[in-house]
């Protein structure tokens, strides 16, 4: 008995070094980063998990300022709620920000990686940046689709007038018509079209891959490699 409670006496220190010495690690590694925008102000190794909204995140960020960071078990954030520091920061200093974070279960395991959302800065993403400013990237090329924009835009307005209750599914209905028919010149079926519903089911599992600290190897990308046992049902 005596030597059981001196193993977990000692199991319990080492934990609390350990502890200890991983968050001396990440305070040294911000500081040498260099100084964040303002956050909330998180706890030890975890950072400000608690502090993640797992609904309605805007609302949540609204209330943290125009341009806020948050820490989640080591990994940073900086959230922009603001158009006017997203266009700073995102098209006047295009150079310095254009990348984006390795997401590896959204990008490398349900296998977004290659859309434009979540591809990394390089050739790829350059070509693919360059096809859409000649597209769509002045008012001049894009006053080419008013007439859909229209023509779509008068159908939402019918649908909110006839079932005002259902605004959100008119909206998505509505920009789902608009992108499928500027991109594949497909006109949507005005009711229960089987490719607006791929979109919205799509864009639900992109929103739900994508959640900040929601998934443990976005964090330990390490943790993808381990194989886990097949749960049977019998």
């Amino acid at each position: 008995m005596i030597a059981a409670s001196n193993i977990n006496a000692i199991d319990v220190l080492c934990a609390f070094l350990a502890v200890f010495i991983l968050g001396k690690l990440l305070r040294r590694g911000r500081a040498q980063r260099g100084p964040l925008p303002p956050g909330p102000k998180g706890y030890p190794v975890v950072g400000n998990v608690l502090d993640m909204p797992s609904r309605k995140e805007w609302e949540t960020f609204r209330k943290w300022g125009n341009i806020c960071s948050v820490t989640v078990l080591g990994q940073t954030m900086v959230i922009l709620n603001s158009a006017q520091v997203a266009r700073e920061m995102l098209e006047t200093k295009g150079l310095i920000y254009s990348d984006r974070p390795v997401l590896q279960m959204a990008g490398n395991l349900v296998g977004w990686r290659n859309s434009l959302g979540l591809m990394q800065y390089g050739n790829r993403f350059r070509l693919y940046r360059r096809l859409l400013h000649d597209l769509m990237g002045s008012k001049a090329s894009v006053h080419k689709f008013s007439d859909v924009e229209q023509i779509e835009t008068h159908r939402f307005v019918r649908r909110v007038l006839a079932n005002p209750a259902d605004l959100a599914q008119h909206i998505r209905h509505t920009a789902g018509a608009i992108i499928t028919r500027i991109t594949y010149g497909y006109e949507v079926k005005e009711n229960d079209d089987v490719f607006v519903e791929l979109a919205n089911k799509s864009m639900a599992q992109f929103s739900v891959a994508t959640t900040p600290g929601g998934f443990v190897v976005d964090v330990f990308p390490q943790r993808q490699l381990v194989s886990l046992p097949t749960l049977r049902t019998k």
